[in-house]
């Protein structure tokens, strides 16, 4: 996410330091090669333009010429821009008038929207409500079968559309079904057409005055940069967005979709899709994401990750176990189990401030299969083998390696790394626990 913009910006910044005190013409030079790094990243040329002229202004004034550390100024004053152009603060879902509540996601073909729509039921119940979702979209071959799926695997109702209805009266029966259903939410998933036209307005435009939604989210796919920005701008004007979801913002390396469209269309950014799997979006943050795009990391969305992983019973459970050096296989398997929950490798470095910039890390290949190698390794073992690891000789070593789909060198790595943490685990007794809190993904 991000990865070209922030590579551009910390060279540009780091040569700003790199100057004791700045003169004019150092900020002149910088901001230029800071403007061409957002242009290269497809951000809509009016922002372009209306932030470096905000930047340029404060950074030529009194708070950065007398200041101390006039390099880390200007950072500072480009994080706090930025923010601002990506809306300053989180705005949530408006969830607002009589039960149940109809939620919108429109958008076009191919954008993500019946994936979305799982995503944000799904996130919906985790903060306590009820959701129902409504596939409105009778067009495209599977789209009912899809989203029926995706609600069987969340185990999340789902209205028993058929591909014949016609999607208003499909969303009018929703209503009165989600009442018998005892759900608080609807989450509609409207057809899509590979461009805009005039029968997909007036399409959306009907199932907005017969269900009055709540809010409005459009789902734009982040990596077609100006042609989200655009998409944007149609839908606003025909239906009056409450906010836009942009997915597959891990696969976007620039960027100008997410810090363009607040400025051009007036609508915020809610939420973010960072991958396939249906935990993946995020609610978005511009000061957040300010902070990754200037390789200052995220803590704040990395503690809310680990919170929602974390079983806090088990961890207090874990904890004993380590003060007793009784951490066994079974625990240390459990522990990836909880890591893999918070998302990609590559992401948790990223959110670690300072970490995603170290050469070494970016030079690294972070295998997030790794994770699920570990897993079906402890797996393959039997309950004495995991709570007792110094019986695994060379013949079961090799059972195990058959069990698993691995081999006997990687089932030899992971014994090896469980036993330095055992190590680790003891040395920090002696020393006490506290210490070793820090350094545990719990």
């Amino acid at each position: 996410m991000f990865e070209n913009l922030n590579d551009r910006l910390n060279k540009i910044f780091k040569k700003l330091k790199g100057h004791g005190k700045l003169t004019e013409k150092n900020i002149e030079e910088g901001l230029k090669e800071v403007r061409m790094a957002l242009l290269e990243a497809d951000v809509h040329y009016k922002v372009v333009k209306t932030f470096i002229a905000g930047v340029k202004d404060r950074a030529l004034g009194q708070e950065v010429m007398t200041s101390l550390t006039p390099g880390q100024q200007v950072v500072k004053i480009v994080n706090e821009e930025l923010t601002s152009l990506m809306g300053q603060e989180n705005e949530d879902i408006r969830l607002t008038g009589p039960t149940p509540i109809p939620i919108m996601l429109i958008g076009l073909q191919g954008s993500g929207k019946t994936t979305s729509a799982g995503k944000l039921a799904k996130m919906l119940r985790s903060k306590g409500r009820n959701p129902y979702l409504v596939p409105a979209d009778v067009y495209r071959p599977a789209a009912i079968d899809q989203l029926q799926k995706i609600g069987n695997e969340l185990g999340i109702k789902v209205f028993p559309s058929r591909p014949k209805m016609d999607p208003v009266e499909i969303c009018k029966q929703a209503q009165k079904n989600a009442v018998q259903e005892n759900c608080d939410t609807l989450v509609i998933d409207t057809a899509g057409r590979l461009h805009l036209d005039d029968i997909l307005m007036d399409e959306l435009k009907r199932i907005k005055k017969a269900v009055s939604p709540s809010d409005i989210l459009l789902v734009a796919d982040a990596m077609t940069g100006q042609d989200a920005v655009n998409i944007a701008k149609s839908f606003d004007s025909a239906l009056d967005l409450g906010g836009i979801l942009l997915t597959k913002m891990d696969g976007d390396a620039r960027g100008g979709a997410a810090l363009s469209i607040k400025s051009i269309t007036g609508k915020p950014i809610k939420f973010l899709g960072i991958g396939e799997k249906l935990n993946d979006i995020e609610a978005f943050h511009p000061e957040r994401m300010a902070s990754r795009i200037l390789g200052m990391g995220d803590v704040l969305t990395l503690i809310e990750k680990a919170q929602e992983a974390v079983d806090e019973k088990k961890a207090r459970e874990l904890e004993e176990k380590l003060r007793k050096s009784q951490f066994t296989l079974e625990d240390f398997r459990d522990q990836m189990v909880q890591i893999r929950k918070m998302g990609s490798l590559s992401d948790i470095i990223g959110m670690i401030p300072g970490l995603g910039n170290l050469k070494q890390m970016k030079n690294m290949q972070v295998d997030d299969y790794e994770l699920v190698r570990i897993e079906a390794i402890i797996n393959s073992m039997t309950r004495q083998e995991r709570f007792q690891p110094n019986i695994i000789n060379g013949s079961r070593r090799k059972r195990i390696a058959r069990g698993s789909g691995t081999t006997v060198q990687d089932v030899n790595r992971l014994l090896k790394n469980y036993g330095q943490v055992m190590k680790m685990v003891k040395k920090f007794n002696k020393g006490g626990m506290r210490s070793l809190r820090g350094l545990m993904p719990f």
